[in-house]
């Protein structure tokens, strides 16, 4: 039970990471987009073939990770940006379809179908990573790491104007700033966090292949963002332990295998329903309209007993 939690917290950490990452775009820049798994295979990708083939060390495989990342950002950044803003998603599709492709057919580099196996166990100095805890440590460093850097970077002039980009794009303009410039970087900045998840997943599952990083992935990945609530630091963390506890809360009911899948695509689009009709801010929206209701609710209380007395 203990190696199943630790393993399911794994996997919660890169799942905020790759929504904490894709925020960026989405909730303070505006931009949808498709293709956030792409930057999450590349990552895994890069991180097991120098794994495989030079050092397993994280002090190289997660840094060249994060600049392959950055690189296919750029790839789908630069020319993507350069038309209006809403076929942005329509070129991430495309940028998903095409890297799902040469995942599958590169077989030289990625190993195809069957994917990339026996990578070795990460190691940092002479320490060596092969237990549950310890990739258990190093998820939650990098996911912390990876929150931290976003808590300064929103908090920054690059992120003042970046949600000035979203708010008002003709204003930002106007202010001598180059919108295209800022949306590419801000592409590269979230698909070289987004490789970190990369990365991390490679060295954990000692396996790579396309199947983790397809266009159901990147749509997961928006769905945690827009359940837990776009723009803010904290709902991307609320929406990604909530997908990733979710089908682990139903192995509790007896629902057979033959529709555990389904059942969950029907609970999420509800969920999603629900939120938009109700709650568009999301799951911490929800939590502070609860917050609210229960302070007020104890202020109510509060007041006859201290007017009694």
């Amino acid at each position: 039970m203990i190696p199943y939690a630790e393993s399911l917290l794994i996997f919660t950490s890169l799942a905020v990471i790759l929504a904490s990452s894709l925020n960026l775009m989405l909730g303070y820049g505006g931009m949808f987009s498709a293709a956030h798994a792409v930057f999450y295979g590349i990552g895994a990708y890069t991180a097991s073939l120098l794994a495989l083939h030079v050092n397993s060390s994280i002090l190289l495989c997660v840094p060249a990770a994060m600049i392959a990342g950055g690189v296919a950002g750029a790839l789908l950044a630069v020319p993507a940006l350069r038309v209006k803003e809403e076929y942005f998603v329509v070129a991430s599709l495309g940028f998903q379809v095409i890297a799902s492709t040469v995942f599958n057919q590169w077989v030289a580099v990625t190993g195809g179908i069957g994917g990339l196996t026996g990578i070795p166990p990460a190691s940092f100095m002479s320490i060596q990573v092969d237990s549950y805890g310890g990739y258990l440590v190093l998820a939650l460093l990098c996911a912390a790491g990876v929150l931290i850097a976003l808590k300064l970077l929103v908090r920054s002039e690059f992120g003042r104007a970046l949600r000035a980009l979203r708010d008002d794009e003709a204003a930002l303009q106007a202010l001598g700033r180059d919108p295209v410039r800022l949306r590419v970087a801000t592409v590269v900045i979230a698909a070289m966090l987004a490789a970190i998840a990369g990365a991390i997943y490679a060295y954990f599952t000692s396996f790579v292949n396309p199947e983790s990083f397809s266009l159901d992935e990147s749509i997961l990945i928006m769905v945690m963002v827009i359940i837990g609530g776009t723009g803010t630091l904290t709902g991307p963390v609320l929406g990604a332990v909530f997908i990733t506890t979710f089908p682990a809360l139903l192995s509790f009911v007896q629902i057979p295998s033959t529709i555990l899948g389904p059942t969950q695509r029907v609970v999420y689009g509800a969920v999603i329903t629900l939120l938009m009709i109700y709650e568009p801010e999301g799951l911490l929206g929800f939590l502070r309209r609860i917050s609210r209701v229960a302070s007020f609710s104890a202020l109510r209380r509060w007041q006859p007993s201290t007017s009694s007395s």
